[in-house]
């Protein structure tokens, strides 16, 4: 028997970082699939347009504000969904931030804040609706990773680290979740045009439309296996790289981001998506 894949007809999809970005398309693209969509936000960010944008819709946007940082606060939160909107048996951890961190300007405070919102923030709200999923006997949970966790890109120490730690994070659970059935997905996309890659400070080949990205995830959760990758034209050729020699990988990698050995200037504050 094949491991459960949610529906809109059991209950909620619930989406971290929904207030931008392809999170915020993917809300948009669940509601008119039918889903009662649960949208979690920082206070400030802005969501109400999204909300009246999806009345008329089959399915409906919610907004609950809180912090994928704060561990209790996001424990309230899936309480609060499960309360006032129902059950959740989608769960698309999306909310993700990327500081660049170079050789000339390690800082510590880049890691804290990318393992901070990218891995723990991820766990804040995968613990409490787990157990939540494995009460019921079903649930979906989709993470996403990215491409720069196959390698090491050009400014990318922290957050590709963070990256790959949700993979392996993912593929771990998997054993446990399948037994559970409640399935594990991690999708790798490659570079989206979102307010987080305009901040980037190399060359991205294969940049992807927001609203493409968003097809490509919603598609995912309807027929995708574990792992989804996006677009394969780019991240298929990342695997491949991932088994040359690192010199050789080195060499593309100059290429292709057209990264320079002199000294840049990066942006110095985090970008939240």
């Amino acid at each position: 028997m094949s491991t459960y894949r949610a529906d809109p007809r059991h209950g909620v999809a619930w989406i971290t970082g929904g207030s931008t970005g392809i999170g915020r398309s993917v809300a948009r693209m669940l509601a008119k699939e039918g889903y009662t969509v649960a949208v979690t936000v920082r206070p400030d960010d802005p969501i109400d347009d999204l909300v009246e944008e999806t009345q008329g819709m089959a399915g409906r946007v919610m907004a609950f504000p809180s912090d994928v940082t704060h561990e209790a606060g996001m424990a309230a939160a899936v309480a609060a969904i499960e309360d006032q909107a129902g059950p959740i048996v989608l769960a698309i951890f999306n909310a993700g931030a990327y500081v660049p961190v170079t050789g000339d300007d390690l800082r510590i405070e880049a890691f804290r804040l990318s393992f901070a919102v990218n891995v723990f923030g991820v766990l804040n709200g995968l613990v409490p609706i787990v157990d939540r999923m494995r009460q019921r006997g079903r649930g979906h949970v989709v993470v996403m990773g990215s491409i720069s966790a196959y390698f090491g890109w050009p400014t990318t120490a922290a957050y590709g680290a963070s990256k790959a730690a949700l993979n392996i994070m993912a593929e771990a659970l998997k054993y446990d979740f399948d037994k559970m059935n409640i399935r594990m997905q991690v999708l790798n996309p490659g570079f989206v045009d979102t307010p987080l890659t305009r901040k980037s400070a190399f060359s991205m080949p294969a940049m992807m439309p927001v609203e493409k990205a968003a097809e490509r995830v919603c598609r995912a959760v309807r027929t995708g296996g574990f792992e989804v990758t996006f677009p394969r034209r780019l991240t298929w050729l990342m695997k491949l790289l991932a088994l040359l020699p690192r010199p050789l990988r080195e060499l593309a990698l100059r290429t292709s981001t057209r990264w320079k050995a002199e000294p840049l200037v990066y942006l110095r504050r985090s970008t939240f998506d």
